[in-house]
């Protein structure tokens, strides 16, 4: 009750000096407040920060800003902070230890004022250990200019297809951010033609940033990375992997598995490994990645499985022999443990093979269902998170990737949300908007069920 109190206090303070100091006043351009609301939502705990935001603006408004595009190919960008008005950024290309080369994100802020500097100091006393530049492996520069009140501050996230960093700046000064090293050749070459994408998120959001801190090496396709998601895994659902040991591929006779078997897959590196970590931690699944085994009339042993990539390049249901489904399995650069269970005797005794062959055929060559993969995981308006995870965070992370890789969202989300909506065609932000029109909240919009009859653009219902 004590904390409660005070946290209202503290509330109730902030918007007396924030709103009466910030936004009552109306003495031209040339006065700078001490500070306004949004300055000091980062120095709170969150369970405070986000009513604010939530009250102070509407959903949009609390949707990351994307800033442009920074490459060596394309100068520098130049943009207006929420903070730092004047704002630059140039990218440039380094060498590497791991022969891809890296980069430095170059941001320039110019002109702050020295009173922004004392609340870094005091910042920093808890979020030093967190300093995310430390973690980042490119190099950035980013120029920023004055700032409108003494203690505010600007966070912004970084994003390629390949990896998500972030930082935040309070003085106005010369800031680097340094990438050691791409994480693959595809990386690089998708700098090299698009550039690095750069946010400007609300401030508030920092301290759900800092909680995610542990997630940024998730995607290293490193023996970093390798155990950074078993860490993960372990300090956030309790799930540890013992080591094997020798030899630590099993030598499976066909003859031994039965139609039915299932096998449970879990990568643990790279793009697909930090995937798999985050689903795992969302969904509570101690598996990334299902398949199952069948046996045909002669005796061959076969894998059914969603989300098999083809010659094309499109991910798809499959049914492969085994030996080939094998062999894939141990060339995956995310290092997949494979787990073979089984059906036990009375159970596999019930099972229709002849059943399940058909359903198999028939399913074959269709597409993995990501239209509404996300939806298979919420179904309330909060129990399904684990925090610090929120609906917030899920728009932000739709709304940067909608930025970074737009086919990608429109498959994953926007069809489905249109969907629910009774709409066609909408993007993210016009979504938002008819989400509002109708009255329901985004958070309300995530929970409405997959429908049987929905058939979507590519003509075929959802399978996950």
């Amino acid at each position: 009750m004590m904390v409660f109190a005070r946290s209202m206090w503290l509330l109730g303070l902030i918007y007396f000096l924030g709103l009466g100091l910030g936004f009552g006043l109306n003495f031209g351009e040339s006065l700078k407040v001490p500070f306004r609301v949004n300055d000091v939502l980062p120095a709170l705990p969150r369970q405070i920060s986000w009513p604010v935001l939530n009250n102070l603006h509407s959903a949009v408004d609390l949707l990351p800003s994307f800033v442009g595009s920074v490459s060596p190919t394309n100068g520098s960008i130049e943009w207006k902070g929420a903070c730092f008005f004047d704002n630059e950024a140039r990218l440039e290309f380094t060498g590497g230890d791991r022969g891809l080369g890296g980069g430095v994100l170059h941001l320039k802020t110019i002109g702050g004022w020295i009173t922004g500097l004392l609340m870094e100091q005091v910042m920093m006393l808890n979020l030093n250990k967190y300093k995310p530049s430390t973690l980042a492996t490119n190099l950035a520069i980013i120029w920023t200019s004055a700032a409108h009140s003494w203690t505010c501050m600007d966070l912004y996230v970084f994003a390629t297809p390949y990896r998500i960093t972030w930082d935040y700046y309070f003085s106005a000064r010369d800031h680097t951010l340094k990438f050691e090293s791409w994480e693959e050749e595809a990386e690089l070459e998708y700098v090299k033609q698009h550039g690095i994408s750069v946010f400007l998120m609300p401030s508030g959001m920092l301290g759900t940033l800092l909680s995610l801190v542990d997630v940024l090496p998730l995607f290293s396709n490193t023996v970093w990375g390798q155990n950074a998601n078993l860490e993960f895994l372990k300090k956030h659902m309790g799930a540890t992997f013992e080591k094997r040991s020798r030899p630590w591929r099993a030598t499976i006779n066909p003859d031994d598995v039965h139609s039915g078997d299932f096998l449970a897959l879990s990568k643990i590196r790279g793009r697909w490994g930090g995937f798999e970590t985050l689903e795992k931690w969302v969904t509570g699944a101690f598996a990334g990645h299902t398949a199952v085994c069948l046996k045909d009339e002669f005796g061959n042993l076969w894998v059914g499985e969603s989300g098999h990539e083809n010659e094309k390049g499109e991910e798809i249901i499959v049914v492969i022999p085994w030996d080939e489904w094998w062999e894939l399995s141990l060339k995956d650069e995310s290092n997949p443990q494979v787990v073979l269970l089984p059906l036990h005797p009375d159970v596999r005794a019930k099972f229709n093979s002849t059943a399940a062959w058909e359903y198999a055929r028939s399913m074959a060559g269709k597409p993995y269902g990501y239209h509404n993969m996300i939806f298979s995981w919420i179904d309330t308006i909060a129990d399904n998170y684990p925090p610090p995870l929120d609906a917030h965070l899920v728009i932000s992370v739709m709304s940067m990737w909608t930025r970074v890789q737009p086919a990608y969202a429109a498959n994953m989300w926007n069809e489905a949300l249109n969907k629910r909506l009774g709409t066609e065609d909408l993007d993210l932000y016009g979504i938002l908007a008819e989400t509002e029109r109708q009255g329901i909240t985004f958070d309300q919009l995530l929970t409405i069920p997959e429908q049987d009859d929905w058939v979507y653009s590519d003509g075929n219902q959802q399978h996950v």
